[in-house]
This record gives C-alpha cells, sequence and structure tokens, in this order.
C-alpha cells in the first residue's frame, strides 16, 4: 500500500474542507490580522490612550484653575469640559472615572469605586500637575520631569503596540487552533461515528491523525505569515532575533498547544461539553499570560499563577526573540515549562484517548 499516497490525499482533504468553512478561514486567519490592524492604528505613534478626565467648569475662572490646566497639559490627560449637571449626569451613568471639579478656595475631586484601576492613576497625575501649577503660582521655579524614553528590555525604540502585540497574537491563535480546531473537530468526529466508520475502511489511523497533524501546522504556517507580513508591510516590525529560533519556538508551542487539545477531548461526549471545558481553558490563558497587556500591577500571587500557564513562558520567549533579537539565553525555564506542559497533554491524551 502507498501510504505516502494515502497521506498526501488525506492532506489534501483536510485542506479542502477547512478552505470550505468560511468561518473558519476568518478566525484562524483573517481575525488575528484585523486585531493587529486595529490596535496597530490606535496606537500607530506609540502613544498611550489618553486619560479622561471630566473638568466641571466654574461660573468664574481663577488663576489658580488655568494654572492647573496649563499643568495638566504636560501630561496625557484628555480634558472633557462639562457644566455641573452634565458631569452629574454624566456621573451617576457610570461613565466617569474621575470627576475634577474647582472650588472657592482649591479643588474636589471624585474617583470612581468601580474603575478605580484608571481611576488611581489619573489622580496621582492630577496631584502631580497641582503641585506643579502651586510653585507656579508662588514664584517658585517649576519641577523638571525626568525624562521618559520608551524601549523595549532589548532596548529597541520601537513605539508601536503592534510590535508587542504580534507575538501576543502568533500565540494566541497557536492555543484556538489547539483548543478548537483541533480539539473540537474531533469530538465532533467521534460524536457523529466518523472513527467508527473510519476503523472499517483501509485507512490507517496513523494516516488519519498525521494527515491531522501536517494540515494544523500549514495552517500555523499560513496565520503565522499573514502576520508577520501585515506587521512588516503595514507597521514597519520586524523579527530582530533568527527566525530559526523563532520556528523551533513556534513548533514547540504547536506541539504543546495540539498535545492540550488532544488531551481535552477526552473529558468530552459531546461538542457541547467540549465547548465547555475548551472555553474554562482558553480565557484565564488569553486573559492572564500578557497576549494584550503586561499584569504588572496584578497582586504577586497572580503573576506567578501566570507563569505557570504554557502560553505566558511561550510568549515571553517569542518576544524576547522577534522584539528584542535575543537568543534562547535566559529562557530555559519557561521553555522548560513549556516543555513539561507538552510531555503532560501528549501523556494525558495518549492514556485517556479513545476512538468511540
Amino acid at each position: 500500500m502507498d501510504y505516502g499516497r494515502l497521506l498526501w490525499r488525506q492532506f489534501r482533504m483536510e485542506w479542502t474542507l477547512y478552505a470550505r468553512d468560511r468561518g473558519a478561514l476568518f478566525w484562524t486567519v483573517l481575525f488575528p490580522v484585523l486585531m493587529l490592524l486595529g490596535f496597530g492604528v490606535m496606537f500607530r505613534d506609540g502613544d498611550a490612550p489618553k486619560m479622561p478626565l471630566v473638568w466641571v467648569q466654574p461660573a468664574v475662572s481663577q488663576p489658580k484653575d488655568q494654572a492647573l490646566l496649563t499643568a495638566l497639559a504636560t501630561f496625557p490627560t484628555k480634558l472633557l469640559p462639562m457644566t455641573s449637571a452634565a458631569a452629574e449626569a454624566k456621573w451617576q451613568k457610570g461613565e466617569t472615572a474621575v470627576q475634577l471639579e474647582p472650588t472657592q478656595d482649591g479643588f474636589r475631586m471624585k474617583v470612581n469605586s468601580y474603575l478605580l484601576g484608571q481611576g488611581q492613576m489619573t489622580a496621582q497625575v492630577i496631584q502631580q500637575a497641582f503641585l506643579m501649577s502651586q510653585a507656579g503660582l508662588t514664584g517658585q521655579p517649576l519641577p523638571k520631569l525626568i525624562p521618559v524614553s520608551v524601549e523595549s528590555p532589548g532596548h529597541s525604540h520601537e513605539h508601536n503596540f503592534a510590535a508587542f502585540l504580534l507575538p501576543g497574537l502568533l500565540g494566541l491563535n497557536l492555543t484556538a487552533m489547539g483548543l478548537f480546531s483541533v480539539g473540537m473537530v474531533l469530538v465532533s468526529y467521534r460524536e457523529k461515528g466518523k472513527f467508527r466508520r473510519l476503523a472499517v475502511t483501509p485507512l490507517p489511523k496513523w494516516v488519519f491523525l498525521l494527515g491531522q497533524i501536517l494540515h494544523r501546522l500549514t495552517v500555523v504556517l499560513v496565520q503565522s505569515a499573514a502576520l508577520i507580513l501585515v506587521g512588516l508591510l503595514v507597521f514597519k516590525i520586524h523579527n530582530q532575533g533568527s527566525y530559526l529560533l523563532l520556528s523551533l519556538v513556534m513548533a514547540l508551542g504547536t506541539a504543546c498547544f495540539m498535545a492540550l487539545g488532544f488531551a481535552l477531548t477526552s473529558f468530552a461526549e459531546t461538542s457541547e461539553t467540549y465547548g465547555a471545558i475548551s472555553n474554562l481553558v482558553f480565557f484565564p490563558m488569553m486573559m492572564l499570560s500578557g497576549v494584550y497587556f503586561t499584569l504588572d500591577a496584578a497582586p504577586r500571587w497572580l503573576q506567578t499563577f501566570s507563569q505557570a500557564l504554557p502560553l505566558s513562558p511561550f510568549l515571553k520567549t517569542l518576544r524576547a526573540i522577534f522584539n528584542d533579537g535575543h537568543g534562547l539565553q535566559g529562557q530555559g525555564l519557561g521553555l522548560g515549562i513549556v516543555a513539561l506542559w507538552t510531555l503532560l497533554f501528549f501523556g494525558l491524551a495518549v492514556k485517556r484517548f479513545r476512538w468511540a
């Protein structure tokens, strides 16, 4: 029997079925590109989103008011001047993080208890601006702000948020591929009895599984190439490191998350059950692994927990290579964690996997 020809036909069939599924094509290839374009355009110049500040306009402006507004202009704040009634209406809707109101002898500031993460940072900026304005009003020399240099840990002066986001999307795509493209398809095949029918055909099981794996690997290649190409052409983002090392790390990540998908299929009898299980795994990793933002401000225990997840050290290594041009020095612990998860997932999948 010509196994090579059988494998090629199985591989072609997987791609044919995949290409007919427009939804799968959109979510696996086009959607990550749109995410990169959207966030990259919003933060094209590296400017963080300005902190909105509701300014209650006084009936009569005083020198202290103008001095504070001048000082605030040196910080990344977005002033929203409003009447007292409009400000109160906006506050009651829960749309205001911080409200600043001039009084006869000073100022009054309110911080929304539901938006403390954003409001406390804005409040600190206001306090700094207030001290600067007071120094100017009393004739004292204005304090000089410390110069800020925006650069990556590898000293790359990349000002576009897309450079941070791109490796995150590469890792997120691998996770989604393993959990949904691999796991969901296998559960669906088992649920519909395709595996039982497969058992009575001349097609060896290993050819079927290898065809599935090769198909997913080429999907990952297309996904990654599309993201890297858009990053290069639209945002001038270059891979600062070795493409060989990047490919090796991507291969390890692909193996890890495909093994995760195989392992989770053994816990679900139906697609609905698998959907719940996979989302239970996917969303914590997406939110806690640094795909879109870091967890610097999170509690220490949460940061430690996130580093134990496979996606977090994987993304850290990807960014070290892609954004900073580093090698694998210093990445041994993170890669070891990913490799350990891969072995655990694979062992669990082998032990619990069944055809029917």
